[in-house]
């Protein structure tokens, strides 16, 4: 029996496209700074890095598929934080959302880092950003060059 194929976190060499929501700002840019740092720590060069603003986490998954069937990216993250409110707005966003992200990686063979975060309040988000709970953008880019590397190794089987 062969060994188990696993991608490992070498950066080195992959281009990386972040696509970020503007909405919930207060999140979202502790949710960048988790992922830049860890393009940073694993090797990935500022210039093989671009960043996509987006409006929000809805608009996530256009910009994301548009990135991906480019061929510039190896990768893709994406970052935005879906905070539930007084109406079911909240379940559309959040499902839009990750349906999509999904479809995206799985019709263009990009990997795809979801970073998206769907909590009930802006304190869960916050924890999860990079506060007490976890740091949400550098796990997503983890995930994502992860998945680059392994793609690359499947390819030669």
């Amino acid at each position: 029996m062969k060994e188990a194929l696993e991608g490992g976190l070498d950066g080195a060499g992959l281009r990386v496209g972040l696509v970020v929501a503007r909405f919930n700002e207060f999140v979202t840019s502790k949710l960048l700074d988790g992922s830049r740092k860890a393009l940073v720590d694993h090797g990935v060069k500022n210039e093989d890095v671009t960043v996509v603003m987006v409006p929000g986490s809805f608009e996530i998954p256009l910009a994301a598929q548009k990135m991906a069937e480019s061929g510039g990216v190896d990768a893709v993250v994406c970052l935005g934080a879906v905070i539930k409110g007084e109406t079911d707005h909240y379940e559309h966003v959040s499902a839009a959302a990750s349906e999509g992200i999904s479809n995206v990686s799985l019709s263009t063979g990009v990997p795809i880092g979801f970073g998206v975060l769907t909590t009930e309040n802006a304190e869960q988000a916050i924890a999860r950003a990079g506060g007490d709970h976890s740091d949400t953008g550098y796990e997503a880019t983890e995930a994502a060059i992860e998945m680059a590397n392994l793609l690359r190794r499947l390819d030669d089987i």
